[in-house]
């Protein structure tokens, strides 16, 4: 009655109906269809278990079998006689929409034929979309726009990076489908190309306001009538409101894009409630999805080409706030990025120690490397994707004999410890942040080149 009286008060119209009669179900969905000046809520009222004499209404029919003895009287109660899993023919036959369906089907093929003969082009380009497929030219341009990045060599924040890499790519992807939770100016998940659909029907870009789980399970849904590839933003932190719906684009295998930034205890004075710690781990651990947080722009290009690429599941694109510095490689290391980690910088001499490192903390990597001998950097932006990489490629990187294994990352600690052994270092978090510039934090925490330094001097000692 309450729920009645709420939504009477916002202005919709309410029908009540018994939940369990068909007939009052469709004449309540027939009036709120044609209800057209405002919402309608339909509140069905059932009993869980109606029917069976013991157990309706009661929690016991919701979580064990009703037992055999209850099921005999269950049956009896409503009236049924058919044998177990025997479906009655007329029952059948109303919900048999094999006919109907070939029908609408063959009507579409024929109005398809009709369009695609008119219009070859654009039929086309319809099939191409709804089949999930990229243009054809699109990893050469993805290429060289990554290779117009590295030349560049421009020190920026990775989520500015990656408004860059949505400038370079997005237009000539008109499948995509942007969006953020009332956060675009910060995420900077807008380009000069993004339309808002809320001025143009024909836009690319919905402002969703603060709703991350909406937004989330809104891209799931686009994701799974196809035609669009969406990509949704927000802080990495308000991830947290979102996430069984990220869970759910994961379990569903769908080609999501979950854009984060602002991604360490980085985001400085707004405290330890806007600073994620345990949220990488979080979605590193979900099956199906792949996670990058890229040191760079070269690393942030790469990330957002094997997203888009990327047909079987969602991926997660986590960037910094702060301004990261650019690393210098080669173009073999380029190409290698797209495997998820790889040597950054090769040991001086005899390789003794392996520091492993992400996003803002491969520059504190590279600065301890300076210092040390014997010692390669590995940068691994994606670990789902390293794992994936054959036996020969993940020794080549990690070789198995050196267990002297440093890794480093402002998040929890505790998702490096299958890389490094438990004769390795984690240095990062394990508490909850603090309120400070970002300098200062990592000092405090203890995520600095030194302690990177020291961890490699005590293993190999």
């Amino acid at each position: 009655d309450d729920t009645e009286q709420r939504f009477l008060a916002y202005g919709w119209q309410v029908i009540k109906v018994d939940g369990h009669d068909a007939a009052a179900i469709r004449e309540a969905t027939v009036a709120a269809k044609a209800e057209t000046a405002k919402p309608t809520l339909v509140i069905c009222k059932t009993v869980i278990g109606l029917g069976s004499p013991n157990k309706q209404g009661k929690e016991d029919c919701h979580g064990a079998p009703l037992g055999n003895d209850e099921i005999a009287l269950t049956r009896e109660a409503l009236g049924w006689k058919e044998e177990a899993f025997v479906i009655p023919a007329d029952v059948y036959a109303a919900w048999n929409a094999k006919d109907k369906g070939a029908q609408s089907e063959a009507a579409w093929n024929e109005t398809f034929a009709a369009y695609a003969a008119k219009y070859p082009t654009e039929a086309a380009e319809l099939k191409r979309r709804l089949s999930g497929e990229l243009p054809a030219d699109f990893v050469a341009k993805a290429d060289a726009y990554i290779a117009e990045v590295n030349a560049k060599a421009e020190t920026i924040a990775t989520r500015k990076a990656s408004q860059n890499a949505l400038q370079a790519l997005v237009p000539s992807l008109p499948e995509v489908l942007g969006g953020s939770a009332d956060l675009a100016g910060s995420n900077l998940t807008l380009w000069k190309g993004a339309q808002g659909v809320q001025d143009n029907p024909a836009g690319n870009y919905v402002h969703y306001g603060v709703r991350e789980f909406g937004m989330t399970a809104i891209a799931n849904g686009v994701a799974l009538h196809g035609g669009f590839i969406p990509y949704v933003a927000t802080f990495l932190m308000f991830m947290e409101y979102a996430r069984n719906a990220v869970r759910m684009s994961a379990l569903m295998k769908q080609r999501v894009i979950h854009v984060y930034t602002h991604d360490s205890i980085g985001l400085g004075e707004d405290g330890p409630t806007h600073q994620p710690v345990e949220q990488i781990a979080s979605l590193r651990g979900t099956p199906n999805l792949n996670t990058w947080r890229p040191c760079d722009t070269v690393e942030a290009s790469i990330s957002w080409k094997s997203a888009l690429l990327r047909s079987e599941g969602p991926t997660a694109l986590i960037f910094s706030r702060q301004n990261l510095p650019f690393q210098t490689r080669t173009q073999a290391q380029i190409e290698n990025v797209a495997k998820g980690g790889y040597v950054l910088a090769e040991e001086k001499g005899e390789l003794k120690a392996i520091i492993i490192a992400t996003g803002s903390e491969v520059s504190l990597a590279m600065e301890a490397h300076a210092q040390l001998e014997g010692v390669r950097v590995v940068s691994m932006p994606c670990a789902e994707e390293f794992v994936k990489q054959d036996a020969a490629y993940r020794e080549a990187v990690l070789p198995s004999h050196i267990r002297a294994r440093v890794a480093v990352e402002a998040a929890h600690v505790d998702y490096w410890w299958k890389f490094v052994g438990l004769d390795g270092r984690v240095i990062g978090m394990t508490t909850y942040g603090e309120s400070a510039p970002a300098k200062d934090l990592y000092q405090y925490f203890g995520i600095t080149t030194e302690a990177v330094v020291a961890a490699i001097k005590e293993i190999t000692a």
